[in-house]
């Protein structure tokens, strides 16, 4: 049962996804308790057990919250609910950040690793993206970033509200940046480029696409092609003689952000397995004029600080371990 507590409570018209799957129901305001924690609170030694317990939690007040009273489409039939983490007043990402510093952060495992692997999602700064230099310096000045972080701007644009936006320079692959138009990534020409965690497959604008595909798709030449929607290039990976996948390299792909920061992902998050023994190009062909979409898979086994108030976006690889 889904019960909200608030005097303004109204139902609303459903926004449909891109996949065509909507949702309707009411919504309304509540406050949410939250656990804490505790990662770099001082010590309460002499505290009563019930004021440490307290001290555990925390509560939003006027945050936004929905019950569902119907939905349609493919996008809720293995959830829960859906935590809405994009730049806007009502988002509980901007409500909590507000509160612990103006920042949160994930890291998201493999999609395909066992079980007993747990992607998380922190508020506040998250230790393992500042070095101690930086944890104690103020809050407006920038932070040291630790061996193998990353940093580029967050563009926090109106006209890509509620995402979240990073300015890429350029793609490349096997160290050869490619030539792909830069109104592809220029917001002011009908481009730019997202992080979205609600999108599993990075899609890229027709322009920036079909350069990057063939680009990888020209290294993976000598494999045999074989048909699997949704995507346009997948290859048979198994040995003939052995069953077993076929020891071919795949050529490394890199995103080029502003402030000299480098996306190198894992190549399994590229060219990803779709089937037993198939492989394929996880990109996807988006319209032009259009933004692109850096999905979940490319993102994954990387934590990312989303730097709300200062505007930055910090990265780097992990094994989302905390």
């Amino acid at each position: 049962m889904c019960r909200l507590h608030a005097a303004a409570d109204r139902h609303v018209t459903p926004r449909r996804y891109k996949d065509g799957s909507a949702a309707r129901g009411t919504v309304g305001t509540d406050s949410a308790t939250i656990a804490l924690s505790g990662r770099g609170a001082p010590p309460a030694a002499a505290a009563a057990n019930s004021r440490r317990r307290q001290q555990r939690r925390a509560k939003l007040r006027g945050v936004v919250l929905g019950c569902t009273t119907s939905y349609n489409g493919d996008s809720f039939v293995a959830s829960d609910g859906v935590l809405s983490l994009g730049y806007s007043n009502i988002s509980f990402a901007s409500r909590a950040a507000g509160r612990f510093g103006g920042r949160f952060s994930y890291c998201l495992v493999d999609h395909l690793a066992p079980r007993n692997a747990t992607s998380y999602l922190t508020f506040g700064r998250n230790p393992a993206l500042s070095s101690p230099a930086a944890r104690t310096a103020c809050e407006g000045t920038p932070a040291a970033a630790v061996p193998g972080a990353r940093q580029t701007p967050l563009l926090l644009d109106h006209r890509l509200r509620p995402f979240y936006a990073v300015t890429v320079n350029g793609i490349s692959v096997d160290g050869e940046l490619l030539k792909i138009p830069r109104l592809v990534w220029d917001i002011e020409k009908g481009g730019g480029t997202i992080l979205d965690s609600g999108t599993s497959l990075t899609v890229l604008a027709s322009p920036a696409y079909r350069v990057v595909v063939a680009a990888l798709s020209k290294k993976l030449a000598g494999l045999p092609r074989v048909t699997m929607d949704p995507f346009d290039y997948c290859y048979n990976w198994t040995s003939p003689s052995t069953g077993e996948d076929l020891a071919v390299p795949v050529p490394d792909l890199a995103l080029h952000l502003a402030g000299s920061a480098r996306l190198q992902p894992p190549a399994k998050s590229y060219v990803i397995d779709a089937a037993p023994g198939v492989k394929c190009i996880g990109v996807q062909e988006g319209e032009w004029p259009g933004v692109s979409v850096i999905g979940n898979i490319l993102q994954q086994e990387h934590l990312w600080e989303f730097d709300i108030k200062n505007r930055r976006l910090r990265f780097m690889r992990s094994r989302c371990t905390q």
